[in-house]
């Protein structure tokens, strides 16, 4: 729709305004003034070109009431007519001015003659104006229309396209450039082949001679644009044939519309269906509608095969015939409080198809009316056959495991108790044997003086040897302790304890000076007397390994880590080595020479069955030189990690 501007020149412009004229264009006063104008100048010519006696004296007035016509409309017109007369009858006839006539009746008719002949002169005027007016008027309404039809035609939310009978593009508008990615000239050039999807060239064409041969009037097809960038568009194409005669067809109007997004929607919509297919498939699912008044079901996709039912739309009748008689009722009941809006409908059921016994999970909702009366459901079905067997498998070992944890348990204990006594006798019953060694030893060494120096030392190592294994004694004692009886939990105050233990080592020790700290009211559900071993073992050995170092410092604090409190005892003695940590809480497993620091590697074993029995963890971290800390948790009797029966 494109067209070039025209370009107006002087003269064209002097005719269009000339031709555009119309008296209404100005005031009335001013057209009259001018016609009083020409007719009086009219008559001056007259009288100066030729005497009034040498005949035609009207025809340079008529020549003015004319030009006042065109110029002012029939009202000048009249008036320059009328005061022309007056004007020749006046001035133009002798003697002048004296309204005499020689021959009164040639005046009269020549008057007639004049009136009638600048009636029709004005007349005639006065109508071209008026024809003029209107064509101009229907110039402008076609020009509008034109320029309406333009605009649609251009800025058409759809592609329009006029193409000829060979298929070449006559005239695209802007949006099926847009459209296709060529610009206008481009297009223009081409035929509508040239950028169509090879397999959709072949429908469209013979659409084409379908409508060509008179068989349709116009066609819709869905094909496949290329763009210039080789991309492709899904467009719906909907043409019809111009004629200029029924037998003549002169080109093709086509409507283009991009439906690549309603494709693309279309295209995830089947994968979507087809991927909830196999979901259902593979779940075993069967989604389902119901007319609730009518008491009618209806499968959908034929997903009753899936649950192997022998009909695709059935009636509560029948669904309740197929169910266990043991679970009919139930159903029932819950179906009913679920139409009623009173409870969601979630049930699982068994039902007897094909002379076997399946269980199927049910769940549903419900369209209701303003009223709340349920109108609709609609609701999946799963069987959950194979789930259910599983559940009673489970069952069945779960029962039988939980009878062989119960033995075994009860033979485990059995033989732990039987070891803690067989260790506490052996323990109890080696005392006797070490005193009677160790007081003949000490008795030696004072009923003989006169040993020799050699002699005194062996009796020093019998002596020392027999003291540690007494202590070694006492440590499996405290061991046996720790894992027998039973845990009296009340709370326990760790920050007391521990200032308490730690005045007793200092006024033990005074020679020493030791910085230490203790964070008030670290308080603990726990059995009293195992956390006063606890911290006298975690705070006499950072006590001891803290003997040698200059500005020793003791602290015990909590933390929380992953929101669980653990109670911190750190010093910066001589620490041991994490490449070893996993010797820490072994019983007589030490990380330290026996000439370095003493003891047996009691204390932290000890420590460390104390926690377990609380159902805590302890964990250490040091570095040689640089300290050690310990941690551990005691969690409350009502966490889930904890172990209040002690077991």
């Amino acid at each position: 729709m494109n067209q070039p501007p025209s370009v107006s020149t002087p003269r064209s412009a002097v005719w269009r305004r000339a031709w555009d004229w119309h008296p209404t264009q100005h005031k009335l006063w001013l057209r009259l003034a001018v016609a009083v104008v020409l007719t009086i100048l009219a008559a001056w010519l007259r009288v100066a070109l030729a005497p009034a006696e040498s005949g035609g004296r009207f025809i340079t007035l008529s020549l003015a009431a004319a030009l006042s016509a065109l110029y002012g409309g029939p009202a000048a017109g009249a008036l320059s007519t009328v005061l022309g007369m007056l004007l020749v009858n006046f001035y133009l006839v002798q003697p002048y001015g004296s309204l005499a006539f020689n021959n009164l009746r040639e005046a009269f008719w020549l008057n007639i003659w004049h009136l009638l002949t600048q009636v029709v002169v004005v007349g005639a005027i006065w109508w071209m104006q008026e024809q003029n007016q209107r064509l101009r008027q229907v110039h402008a309404e076609l020009e509008a229309s034109r320029k309406r039809f333009s605009d649609t035609f251009e800025f058409a939310a759809a592609g329009i396209t006029q193409v000829d009978l060979q298929g070449r593009l006559m005239l695209v508008n802007q949006t099926f450039c847009q459209m296709v990615g060529y610009s206008q000239s481009e297009l223009l050039q081409m035929r509508f082949q040239d950028f169509t999807h090879p397999d959709d060239i072949h429908p469209d064409e013979a659409l084409l001679q379908q409508t060509l041969r008179g068989e349709r009037d116009r066609y819709s097809i869905e094909k496949r644009y290329v763009r210039k960038d080789g991309s492709l568009i899904w467009a719906h194409l909907t043409v019809a044939v111009v004629r200029r005669s029924p037998e003549l067809p002169e080109c093709f109007v086509s409507v283009v519309q991009d439906i690549s997004a309603i494709k693309a929607a279309e295209s995830a919509l089947r994968t979507s269906e087809r991927l909830m297919r196999q979901a259902q498939n593979l779940a075993g699912l069967a989604s389902w509608e119901g007319d609730v008044r009518a008491d009618r079901f209806r499968t959908q996709d034929e997903s009753y095969r899936q649950l192997g039912l022998p009909w695709a739309e059935f009636s509560g009748k029948d669904l309740i015939d197929l169910t266990h008689p043991s679970d009919q009722e139930r159903i029932r009941k819950d179906w009913a409080e679920a139409v009623k809006g009173l409870r969601p409908y979630n049930s699982t059921y068994r039902a007897r198809i094909n002379g076997k016994d399946r269980w199927f999970s049910v769940r549903a909702e419900f369209e209701r009316d303003a009223e709340g009366r349920a109108l609709r459901a609609f609701g999946v079905t799963q069987d959950v056959t194979e789930r259910k067997l599983a559940e009673r498998q489970i069952q069945r070992l779960n029962a039988s495991l939980e009878q062989k944890i119960r033995e075994r348990t009860r033979e485990l204990r059995d033989a732990y108790d039987e070891l803690e006594s067989y260790s506490y006798a052996v323990a109890h019953d080696l005392r006797s044997p070490l005193r009677l060694i160790n007081g003949f030893a000490q008795a030696l060494q004072e009923d003989n003086l006169s040993l020799d120096a050699g002699s005194r030392r062996h009796l020093d190592r019998i002596m020392q040897a027999s003291r540690k294994m007494g202590m070694l004694i006492d440590g499996l004692l405290q061991l046996a302790q720790v894992g027998r009886g039973e845990l009296h939990r009340q709370p326990v105050n760790l920050s007391q304890i521990a200032v308490r233990l730690l005045d007793e080592l200092e006024a033990a020790s005074t020679e020493r000076k030791v910085d230490w700290s203790v964070e008030p009211d670290l308080v603990v559900t726990a059995d009293p007397a195992l956390m006063e071993a606890l911290l006298q073992n975690l705070l006499h050995n950072a006590w001891k390994y803290t003997e040698h170092t200059a500005e020793a410092r003791i602290r015990m604090y909590v933390t929380t880590v992953d929101r669980e409190p653990r109670y911190c005892v750190a010093d910066n003695g001589s620490g041991f080595d994490m490449a070893r940590a996993d010797k820490l809480f072994q019983p007589f497993q030490r990380l330290h020479q026996p000439h370095e620091f003493s003891g047996l590697g009691i204390g932290l074993a000890t420590a460390h069955r104390i926690v377990q029995r609380h159902g805590g963890s302890m964990h250490a971290k040091g570095a040689p030189g640089q300290g050690a800390t310990f941690c551990f948790s005691v969690p409350q009797p009502d966490a889930p990690d904890s172990n209040p029966s002690g077991s």
